[in-house]
């Protein structure tokens, strides 16, 4: 779908503007947001003597957040407790696990709702299946509080990658990794002479236009998936004069190898301890193939 936005001849200082992070006074409240989160947590008489830790995740941590699209996701994570997933034929036991867990989630997730009310009042806290959202104000924007527990992964070989966990609903437990997304995101970032970051920031601007101006394939397409997109983009990608090079060849990659299957089954999220493309996802090959389709038409390249 092209439009008069796509038909312009000046992309190249539009994606070095999208390429940016946000400035300082919104740096400020997004740093205000986590701060808040944890001074609520802290004084909590419920939570009093839990080893907590309070910590943000996803897209403000990982520094690829865009401007007026900062809110902060803020995960809680109880580590009394663990969710965890076995070898095959192995039982708790061989791990020193004890079940069931002394502190259950359901209770914690309970604690951290009343410390949020407590802390920020009733009015600016809606309870959600996943999170707890805070409302902005003046001094924070809005943060998604995510109470967890520590995920390890056990495998035969020894290693035991820990992430966090919780329940959506009675079978729903969402498992995610966010050290991992951070620290492979930093060395991709540094790899790349700090252009895998700020192209992931040109595709989520490119994304909101896209949306503003009705373009279907855009709508359905999370900000998590096109970091991790991105992230599969080979490093050689991003070392060009211009932004719009590497945008260029980032989305013809991609174009490329999500046509079919089998070119990207191995595709990895940028924790590489999920693949992008397999069971349980969110998201589709084929939404993510018409994105990339969509963006390609309206940047207007040929």
């Amino acid at each position: 779908m092209a439009t008069s936005a796509s038909r312009s001849p000046l992309w190249e200082e539009t994606f070095t503007w999208w390429g940016t992070p946000p400035g300082t006074t919104e740096q400020e409240k997004c740093d205000n947001a986590v701060r808040a989160v944890r001074k609520a947590i802290d004084a909590s008489t419920a939570l009093t003597g839990r080893t907590i830790m309070v910590s943000p995740q996803g897209s403000y941590h990982n520094r690829t957040n865009v401007r007026a699209d900062s809110d902060v996701d803020v995960r809680v994570v109880c580590q009394d407790s663990i969710f965890f997933d076995l070898p095959g034929g192995k039982t708790p036991a061989d791990f020193g696990i004890t079940t069931p867990a002394n502190y259950p989630f359901s209770q914690f997730k309970h604690d951290v709702g009343d410390a949020l009310i407590s802390y920020f009042g009733r009015n600016f806290v809606t309870p959600g299946n996943k999170a707890f959202h805070i409302h902005e104000n003046s001094y924070r924007v809005d943060a998604d509080v995510v109470p967890c527990f520590q995920y390890q992964r056990y495998q035969e070989n020894g290693l035991r990658p820990v992430g966090t966990a919780f329940l959506a609903g009675p079978n729903a437990r969402i498992v995610n990794w966010p050290s991992q997304n951070y620290e492979n995101g930093v060395a991709k970032n540094e790899a790349t002479g700090r252009r895998f970051k700020a192209v992931v920031r040109i595709l989520k601007r490119l994304r909101n236009a896209m949306s503003e101006n009705n373009v279907p394939a855009a709508k359905p397409i999370p900000s998590f998936l096109i970091e991790c997109l991105v992230w599969n983009v080979p490093n050689i990608a991003f070392g060009h004069d211009t932004y719009t090079a590497d945008v260029r060849w980032a989305l013809a990659h991609l174009f490329n190898n999500t046509i079919k299957s089998e070119d990207c089954s191995e595709w990895g999220e940028i924790n590489e301890l999920k693949y992008l493309f397999r069971g349980g996802q969110p998201w589709t090959l084929a939404q993510a193939h018409a994105f990339v389709s969509a963006a390609w038409d309206y940047v207007g390249f040929n």
